[in-house]
């Protein structure tokens, strides 16, 4: 069996760490194997977002510290992608991270790759590396602060301590909580609506969010306008149009 499962559902991919007996700890397998579903999630027209799982009772562990160990910790990311075969991977279409459980050190990075975060209450987010003399290498230390408040960032990456789902929902790093056993189902629902919108738009929203985080204004409007040329030359921007004056929802193509 695949250490990372592929499914469709409708216009969403479902990316599924399955590697239960070892946490669904990282190893070059699952590097490899998330980088490849996202490949297929970004070359297929007719699909508009992922949704990135592990199987239940842990989201991940991270790093496969045996790998470590044993001087494999190079197999552990991708030229291209980074860290999992996703940390620095550069890409255009959404990803929601659905975490049923623990998602510690490079789960956690994992998670703050993706653009979203659906955890249930049994989920737990946290960088533990300074406790084995590793650091959160994989984007955790200038990401958290970004997602949490500057403290608090600051306390999870110094004690290694984890926050409980509650409290990361509280602070705006998870956008959905929910019951145990429900985090895909949940983040399939959130995809839903994601995937009713048009998803020229969606692509240029997005990029143009992220930039806000670490670009000045000018160069938010530049993007701005260059997804608003980008959407109204689509064929889509007429579909838009002219379900609204119908009074229907519209059908997208993507194109």
């Amino acid at each position: 069996m695949a250490t990372v499962e592929y499914t469709t559902d409708g216009h969403i991919a479902v990316i599924t760490i399955n590697r239960p007996e070892a946490r669904n700890a990282v190893n070059g397998d699952v590097a490899a194997g998330i980088e490849a579903a996202i490949d297929r999630l970004e070359a297929d027209d007719a699909l508009w977002l992922g949704v990135l799982t592990g199987v239940p009772p842990v989201f991940s562990a991270g790093a496969d510290l045996k790998e470590i160990n044993a001087g494999r910790a190079a197999n552990l990311g991708t030229e291209r992608g980074g860290f999992a075969g996703i940390t620095k991977r550069e890409r255009t279409k959404p990803i929601i991270a659905a975490v049923d459980g623990p998602a510690l050190a490079g789960g956690t990075e994992i998670c703050l790759s993706c653009d979203l975060i659906v955890a249930s209450t049994t989920a737990r987010f946290g960088i533990p590396e300074v406790k084995r003399c590793l650091i959160a290498a994989g984007g955790g230390l200038f990401r958290l602060p970004r997602k949490v408040p500057f403290n608090v960032a600051m306390e999870l990456a110094l004690t290694g301590d984890p926050i409980d789902a509650e409290r990361a929902y509280h602070f705006g790093l998870v956008n959905r909580i929910c019951e145990p056993g429900m985090a895909l189902s949940t983040a399939v629902e959130l995809g839903r609506q994601i995937e009713a919108n048009a998803p020229v738009a969606v692509r240029a929203s997005r990029l143009v969010i992220y930039a806000a985080m670490t670009e000045d204004e000018d160069t938010g409007w530049r993007l701005s306008g260059q997804g608003m040329a980008e959407a109204m030359g689509s064929e889509d921007m007429k579909e838009g149009l002219t379900a609204f004056i119908e009074k229907r929802p519209p059908s997208w193509t993507g194109r």
